[in-house]
């Protein structure tokens, strides 16, 4: 299906913001919108690219009363030679269809939305902040649209892409934060939809966020909703701790998001020869190793933050240092490669980038 593009008039264009250093996250969005629309027995269709504008639905549509809705987070950047790259952005579209066949909605044809995405990007272009460290983030999502109240998965779906663009994540930058364990709240369990990127798990991590942010902390580390000891992962980003020689992660059993950006970090330790483990270990381990000194390193990945230093630990009323509290080298190694690849400026061994323009 060719994409019907529809652009704004010049007269209703918004004003792109031009001081970077305001640009705050997910404040600002671009002139486009990419839509389709799914119906049971036609399947996908209607494929086009129309101004910004306020979505109708019905006030029974399913997404507002059962939750049925699946998103993505992905990055285009203004790099080098003045080109438009992104980033292993056709991971994100498939891990989108992962996310649908967990909430029991229909795939999506990844080469056709990969093309209307980037059309979407090249006709909103101007929206890229020329400057390193901000980009255009792009947000697919699927929402279920039956005017239907009743548990059941909905007969039909509209899916969309909206864009705009974002600085840095933290407010501090590139600066080790200090994340709060969470041993009283439960964001997923296995079996659950954990592994899903859907607003249902994002909504079941604000109550602790909030208390965790009245205390200073500005993200929670969440463990096992089981056991309560096992390290899973921090609200808006996966998680990894230096012991000894060995990085280690959490592994992907059900109830973690399996991150592109945690699946790149992965492949780029193992490629600089640096031992990196997928295996389970507790809040715990990483107490006893910042006491006997073990713990060297922790930071967290995703994409909207890149790499995160992680300074301290907070459990149970007590900090627990990593190692200075400063920024590890692994951390900075990570951070400045893949900024380096996503501004098209470094050698693209996993062939991850691609130039839109």
């Amino acid at each position: 299906m060719a994409t019907e593009i529809k652009k704004v008039d010049p007269g209703n264009k918004k004003p792109i913001p031009t001081d970077y250093s305001k640009l705050g996250f997910g404040l600002h969005f671009s002139d486009h919108m990419y839509l389709m629309e799914y119906e049971r027995g036609r399947g996908w269709h209607s494929p086009r690219i129309e101004p910004y504008r306020p979505l109708n639905l019905d006030p029974a549509a399913m997404v507002l009363h059962y939750g049925q809705e699946v998103f993505e987070g992905m990055k285009a950047y203004r790099g080098k030679d003045d080109g438009v790259y992104m980033f292993r952005y056709l991971d994100n579209l498939q891990r989108l269809n992962r996310s649908c066949n967990r909430m029991v909605i229909p795939p999506i044809d990844i080469e056709q939305v990969g093309e209307g995405l980037k059309e979407l990007v090249l006709l909103d272009q101007e929206w890229i902040p020329k400057s390193e460290g901000c980009s255009l983030y792009i947000r697919p999502n699927v929402i279920a649209t039956d005017p239907f109240l009743g548990v059941r998965p909905s007969e039909t779906y509209l899916f969309y892409i909206i864009a705009g663009p974002v600085g840095a994540y933290y407010p501090q930058g590139f600066n080790p934060v200090s994340i709060f364990v969470s041993d009283k709240y439960v964001r997923a369990v296995q079996g659950g939809i954990g592994e899903a990127k859907t607003a249902g798990n994002y909504a079941a991590s604000l109550l602790a966020q909030m208390e965790a942010k009245e205390k200073g902390f500005p993200q929670v580390l969440w463990l096992d909703g089981k056991e309560h000891k096992y390290i899973e992962e921090v609200g808006t980003m996966n998680i990894f701790f230096k012991f000894g020689d060995e990085v280690v992660t959490s592994p992907l059993t059900g109830s973690i998001l399996p991150g592109i950006t945690r699946d790149s970090v992965i492949q780029l330790l193992r490629k600089w020869g640096i031992k990196v483990s997928e295996r389970l270990f507790t809040i715990d381990d990483v107490i006893a190793g910042q006491k006997d000194g073990s713990l060297s390193e922790a930071f967290g990945s995703g994409t909207a933050a890149v790499i995160s230093p992680v300074g301290s630990v907070h459990y149970q009323g007590q900090d627990y240092q990593v190692a200075d509290g400063k920024t590890g080298e692994i951390s900075q190694r990570l951070y400045d490669h893949l900024l380096s690849l996503q501004y098209g400026k470094g050698e693209d061994e996993f062939g991850w980038m691609t130039r839109l323009a």
